[in-house]
């Protein structure tokens, strides 16, 4: 997948899926469907289940702003430019990870 055409498109089916995966992970936070377990046993585990459900929240809301932001970046022409040292961004790189801004040594030098 080389065309700017496709990556678009796969970044805007990956926003789309991910809007669809917060609005569901938002209702299942904030219990909408059912109050909280009378239990308190239950509601121990509700709770815990609701602290992973904000982790899978969060990740995903991550992932939609680097989704935006990579958008962003194509409409101005600076998409296949790394944003920390202006290197082009290997296209391997973009088809593995669509909604990167760095190259791989920047990333790996972000990661240590």
């Amino acid at each position: 997948m080389s065309n700017l055409a496709e990556l678009r498109q796969l970044l805007l089916d990956k926003r789309e899926e991910l809007l669809i995966r917060v609005k569901a992970l938002e209702k299942d936070i904030r219990h909408t469907d059912a109050p909280l377990n009378a239990d308190f046993a239950e509601q121990a585990v509700e709770l815990e289940n609701s602290e992973v459900l904000d982790a899978l929240d969060d990740e995903a809301r991550l992932t939609l702003r680097m989704i935006d932001r990579s958008l962003k970046r194509m409409d101005a022409g600076e998409y296949e430019t790394c944003t920390e040292c202006g290197a082009t961004i290997p296209e391997q790189r973009l088809n593995a990870l669509p909604y990167t801004d760095l190259c791989v040594s920047c990333a790996e030098q972000r990661e240590h």
